[in-house]
């Protein structure tokens, strides 16, 4: 037997180190290398992925399984189920500009043709050891799904590609964790990533499934191997729920500022225009042109997530805000739709909707029918609707031309160059709702107040200035009808 000197052992141990050391050096520069210097001020999202180690034992409910999402080499999956083949390349190039919005560098992509999704694995079992084959031979650590997947397809896919695997509902996840700005912004997203995590929590080895309480024997384990009471995965779930309870009475205290700002313009008879669209499809830039808002534009995927209102005026002198909103995509999670519900009440609350759509796009029909499918869904489908076909600097004529003959209200402009904006406001004008209570009223001088308030928020049919003051005939909303009814004057 041969005997191994202190020193050897030592300097054994000393080169192991030394290696594993070097191997973190590694990690840290390609993680400096490969992110984007915008993102790293994540302080707040990085709470919400789980901590380092196995253990379930919660110290925050937001530590638990929701997967710290570092996607660094991906390879990309999509099952095309209907459709044109073209159609299905455009969605998983959509995908990939996920991917990189998120932080990651796209290594290989796939589509593959299936009459509906593998029950099992999302992608049948033969081509998931393909995409191990891929992913082996690539170098990555990560595959994502163009699809929702379920808790079982998730967990049986992984098991056969052996690295992580995320579906697009938890990338867009990831991208809004990593925008949001505000309070409530995050709010919101913390509510949508736990209620995607709820049924998708899952433990590591036994220790989820035993039970706490009763008496406890040897190992802590009661009589029979399992006492009453909860499971650990049970009271995890207990927590997140709470914890979801929790987020939305503070989302709902949160939106009572936004609701009284809605209600004092209505009061004010304010006309409320709203700005939806596909994310990236230049609203904020659109709101800038119009305003002058000085709104962060970005050319990158929801770079906007917090509402943004400010005030314009049509050609003829009619005061309206803008609201600019967060962008749609296709398939946007349910969980998000959900959480924002609050935030997307400014456009179901809303008199006329500019709905931009950006016109160099490969697919912009398809666009227009993602953001018609979120609107439905929030109620806001049937509000009036001018589609503003943007980026008209940089699309085919011809395609600007098949919108416009698809789309009856269509108005074509440029929010970078500024073409067609006179267009768009002239639109604007026509479209905005009309006061529909006409006076006739008679203001002492000094009560100039409400006659700048006729002329701002009411339609002005005659003006006179006599000895007593300004007779004024005009159609006025509601509430400022029954401000200048003690003022109505004699026929």
């Amino acid at each position: 037997m041969t005997s191994t000197s202190p020193n050897s052992q030592f300097d054994e141990f000393s080169s192991e180190f030394e290696d594993i050391e070097l191997d973190a050096d590694l990690i840290q520069g390609f993680d400096d290398a490969d992110r984007d210097g915008d993102q790293l001020d994540l302080a707040d999202r990085h709470a919400l992925r789980r901590v380092q180690g196995l253990s379930t034992e919660l110290a925050d409910v937001t530590e638990v399984e929701y997967r710290q999402l570092r996607l660094e080499r991906v390879v990309l999956i999509g099952v095309w189920t209907d459709g044109t083949s073209e159609e299905a390349d455009n969605s998983l190039l959509e995908l990939q500009r996920l991917a990189e919005t998120a932080g990651a560098l796209v290594l290989d992509g796939f589509t593959q043709r299936r009459d509906r999704p593998d029950p099992a694995t999302y992608v049948g079992s033969g081509k998931a050891k393909e995409l191990r084959d891929v992913i082996v031979a690539e170098g990555a650590d990560t595959l994502i799904c163009d699809g929702e997947l379920t808790p079982s397809q998730l967990s049986k896919l992984e098991e056969v590609v052996k690295v992580k695997v995320i579906d697009r509902t938890a990338l867009i996840l990831d991208i809004f964790a990593q925008h949001a700005k505000s309070r409530e912004g995050k709010a919101q997203v913390e509510l949508a990533q736990m209620s995607y995590m709820l049924p998708r929590l899952r433990g590591w080895g036994q220790s989820m499934s035993r039970q706490a309480g009763g008496r406890a024997g040897a190992g802590g384990v009661g009589i029979g191997g399992r006492g009453p009471g909860e499971t650990k995965i049970e009271t995890d779930r207990r927590r997140i729920r709470a914890k979801m309870a929790k987020l939305r009475r503070e989302i709902a205290a949160m939106g009572t500022a936004r609701t009284t700002q809605r209600n004092e313009r209505r009061r004010n008879a304010v006309a409320s225009v709203a700005i939806v669209g596909y994310t990236n499809a230049g609203k904020s830039s659109l709101l800038n042109r119009l305003t002058g808002a000085g709104v962060l534009v970005e050319n990158a995927l929801f770079a906007t997530l917090d509402p943004t209102v400010r005030r314009a005026a049509t050609p003829d002198g009619r005061d309206f805000t803008l609201t600019d909103t967060v962008g749609f995509v296709r398939h946007l999670p349910h969980q998000l739709v959900e959480a924002f519900r609050s935030t997307l009440e400014e456009i179901s609350d809303a008199d006329l909707i500019l709905h931009v759509v950006d016109g160099s796009d490969a697919e912009p029909e398809a666009q227009l029918v993602a953001v018609r499918t979120v609107l439905g869904e929030i109620g806001a489908r049937n509000i009036p609707e001018i589609v503003v076909v943007n980026k008209a600097d940089a699309a085919d004529p011809y395609v600007l031309e098949r919108l416009v003959r698809r789309e009856p209200t269509a108005v074509v402009v440029s929010a970078r160059t500024g073409r067609g904006i006179d267009g768009l406001l002239a639109a604007i004008s026509a479209d905005l709702p009309r006061p529909d209570v006409e006076v006739e009223v008679l203001l002492p001088y000094d009560r100039g107040g409400l006659v700048s308030r006729v002329h701002q928020h009411g339609d002005v049919l005659a003006e006179e200035h006599t000895e007593t003051g300004t007779r004024l005939r005009a159609r006025v909303g509601e509430a400022l009808a029954a401000e200048l009814a003690p003022f109505a004057a004699a026929g």
